[in-house]
């Protein structure tokens, strides 16, 4: 019997054919996706749901979609689908991370356009009969210091038409090497120095706990008088309350956004204020994003439904049927090292090291190596996948080796993950048991039999006597339960560290009452999805 999709957004009627032309029998309701009820009811006749951003793919509709296999969303953001409920009912989501990377950049250039001229307020006014023009004096780009945060795909766009405005471009981007910036031509400075420096600042970064409020009122306060923010990345990026204040006091000489922190956004302090630029989301809506995005969503659902290949799928690897039965266990224990790793680092990462030791050695280790990536990057951009990660590391500048071996050691299996900065170099192992269970086996060349847990608190301090008793007192006084602890050590007094499974996530207040201590090296609270 044929695969059935499900397009319950819209998409360009070519998108749709494509099914049809594949041998899929396709349902185009277009208008569907907004209805929540009528969505339950028939969802669970299809194996694929085609997407945009107005379908909810909740766990309430998952409960009832007893024979989805795909959910494919035209378009890179997966907000409106809950991953971790998908993944839990074995069903890929896809997105199309690269079909809109320009037509968001040109919005960002075309904002800040805008901006500098104030150009809707003018338009505004000659559209009224009215001759103003000593009141809308604009700046020139030429010459000016752009700011960007954030020099990833969309990022590193902004920067090649900035230059070609022959704008001075400075970028801040943790996961940026000096070779990349090189390459882009632009200064590679740290968050201090570029507010300080530029006169225009656009974003670029995901919306993570890392990232939000990255311009907060302190942050703001501290930018170079005159300057303009333009955000065509996500909302919650910037303190709204704080630019509005700034842009009334004329710190802050002007704003473009095209996201808020709360969409559809009826009411928002920046509303209303003069050289303030609103757009309703528009980042990435040009007719070629628009279709781009939804034939290769088309195409990649197909190919999936009809041949089992797996293309951008967010919560699954590139691998066969086949392989998949057999590797599943390992890509999760890839993508977990890589997951401690990531949260672990702030740094720029120049390069990463992958040992594959005894049977694991034999499987397909490019898509162990991208569930590894993927975790390390997802630490601060949740949107990477198992596909896109390597092409960005390798556009960031990050040198990936692999190294496989026969077994060698207690285990008939493992992998070590080495992730290499300026500062630091760090490293876990990790092996699946017979239980089927990822376990950490090893962290810092310190023994450890550690599973692995959704909420983890990981902890470093020299061995001396009193550790676990400060533990588990700060965080018992603190409410916290400690459901589970695996220790390990170098040595008699040498360096020590501990595992602590929590029932929740660690409250930043119960975090530095650790390290008021004085006792501990590191504390970093870890999430994990298991």
């Amino acid at each position: 019997m044929a695969p059935k999709v499900l397009v319950s957004d819209k998409l360009s009627e070519t998108a749709v054919q494509i099914f049809r032309d594949r041998g899929i029998e396709v349902d185009f309701e277009p208008g569907l996706g907004k209805d929540k009820e009528k969505l339950a009811e028939v969802i669970g006749k299809y194996d694929g749901l085609a997407i945009r951003s107005a379908t909810k793919v909740t766990d309430k509709l998952l409960e009832h979609a007893d024979n989805l296999k795909v959910v494919g969303r035209a378009g890179i953001g997966t907000d409106n689908v809950d991953k971790s409920a998908a993944s839990k009912k074995g069903v890929i989501v896809m997105n199309t991370p690269f079909g809109n990377m320009i037509t968001t950049a040109e919005h960002a250039i075309a904002m800040m356009f805008a901006v500098a001229r104030q150009i809707p307020e003018a338009s505004a006014s000659t559209h009224a009969g009215k001759w103003e023009k000593s009141k809308f004096m604009g700046v020139e780009l030429t010459a000016k210091t752009l700011g960007v945060i954030g020099a990833g795909n969309i990022g590193g766009i902004v920067c090649d038409r900035a230059l070609g405005l022959k704008m001075k471009v400075v970028a801040y981007d943790p996961f940026l090497s000096q070779e990349r910036a090189d390459k882009l031509g632009v200064e590679k400075v740290e968050l201090e120095e570029l507010l300080k420096r530029a006169d225009f600042i656009t974003l670029h970064v995901p919306l993570t706990d890392q990232t939000r409020n990255i311009l907060s009122r302190d942050a703001l306060e501290k930018t170079k008088k005159g300057v303009r923010i333009i955000n065509c990345a996500r909302g919650g990026l910037v303190d709204e309350e704080a630019l509005a204040d700034l842009l009334k006091s004329g710190h802050v000489a002007g704003a473009a956004f095209d996201v808020f922190s709360e969409e559809p956004a009826t009411e928002n302090p920046l509303f209303n204020l003069p050289n303030v630029v609103c757009t309703p989301h528009l980042g990435a809506a040009t007719t070629e994003a628009q279709e781009n995005v939804a034939l290769q969503v088309a195409e990649q659902m197909s190919n999936y439904l009809l041949n089992g290949a797996v293309e951008n799928a967010l919560n699954m690897p590139s691998v066969t049927a086949e392989e998949a039965k057999i590797m599943g266990p390992w890509v999760k224990l890839a993508g977990h090292l890589g997951t401690f790793v990531g949260q672990l680092t702030n740094e720029a990462i120049q390069s990463i090291e992958i040992l594959y030791n005894g049977t694991v050695s034999k499987m397909n280790l490019e898509a162990l190596n991208c569930a590894a990536i993927a975790g390390i990057m997802q630490a601060t951009n949740p949107d990477v996948n198992m596909v896109s990660a390597p092409v960005i590391a390798k556009e960031r500048g990050i040198g990936i080796s692999t190294t496989s071996q026969d077994k060698s050691g207690v285990f008939d299996g493992y992998i070590k993950l080495t992730v290499k900065t300026a500062e630091r170099t760090r490293s876990i192992a990790g092996t699946v048991f017979s239980d089927g269970k990822p376990r950490f086996i090893q962290i810092k060349g310190i023994n450890i039999d550690a599973e692995i847990g959704q909420h983890m608190l990981y902890t470093t301090n020299k061995d001396v006597p009193g550790i676990i008793g400060t533990l588990g007192n700060t965080l018992g006084e603190n409410g916290v339960n400690i459901a589970n602890f695996t220790l390990g050590r170098s040595d008699t007094g040498e360096d020590a560290i501990a595992m602590l499974y929590l029932d929740a996530p660690l409250p930043t207040p119960v975090q530095e009452a650790l390290k008021a201590t004085g006792l501990f090296q590191q504390v970093r609270p870890l999430e994990f999805n298991v």
